[in-house]
């Protein structure tokens, strides 16, 4: 990829890069000079990107990936990108351990991640979070009421996060997609996902480097006065 970001010798921790959404974000990130770890639950094979298996819902294994990154860099960038969609049906019919999976990879699992590394960002007064939530947490999405509340929760803690982090330079965004052209969509099937085409105004599906053209400006200098903003990109489905 043909990099457009000055982002030059900044470190950056992705989770769930191993595919889909990350892996185009830290794909894009290593493209414009960053080095970038991956925390996934599979290991990650991106080359040039350096790969831990973490389960972010686990403090010792976040601890640990924490104690393992590079010493003596500051981490400049974190983006939280792990999440887990579970089946599409009515919330009634839900068994309660496939919801509760939902809260902890999406909300308490981007939580857990960004209270190991906010200390960090805070002594060195600098650093960019990238939280990823969902269209379906501004909306409310039939058939994934609990995936809509989780990423409504990702909103609201980056809004709170930002507000309090602002004084140490630390700048903290959400993005919420759309239904994007990775396996967790198409997952739910060709009549959903054709479904969502028809839905779009654009007519189609985005791609994962539309999200992460996204991130890297973020993260860039070109976005300095940007915190606690939750940005669409849902080709034109957002209705607010």
């Amino acid at each position: 990829m043909r990099p457009y970001y000055a982002l030059d010798g900044k470190l950056a921790v992705v989770t769930g890069g191993a595919k889909g959404i990350g892996r185009a974000i830290s794909e894009l990130l290593l493209a414009n000079g960053c080095q970038v770890v991956i925390w996934d639950a599979k290991h990650a094979d991106v080359p040039g990107a350096m790969s831990a298996v973490v389960d972010i819902t686990q403090p010792d294994q976040v601890a640990a990936a924490v104690s393992a990154l590079p010493d003596g860099r500051p981490v400049d960038i974190l983006v939280n990108d792990a999440g887990y969609l579970g089946k599409a049906g009515a919330f009634a019919s839900q068994a309660p351990a496939d919801w509760r999976r939902i809260f902890e990879v999406n909300i308490l699992g981007a939580m857990q991640v960004t209270h190991a590394i906010l200390p960090i960002m805070i002594r060195q007064r600098a650093g960019r979070i990238i939280n990823l939530g969902s269209l379906a947490g501004k909306e409310g999405s039939p058939g994934i009421a609990a995936y809509s509340a989780a990423s409504a929760g990702v909103i609201a803690f980056t809004k709170s996060l930002s507000r309090e982090v602002a004084p140490h330079n630390v700048l903290v965004n959400c993005i919420a997609p759309g239904p994007i052209d990775t396996d967790m969509i198409r997952g739910l099937g060709a009549e959903v996902a054709q479904q969502m085409v028809k839905d779009s105004p654009l007519g189609r599906l985005g791609e994962p480097v539309e999200v992460a053209h996204m991130v890297a400006w973020l993260c860039s200098e070109g976005s300095s006065f940007n915190t606690g903003a939750v940005f669409d990109l849902s080709g034109g489905r957002a209705r607010y």
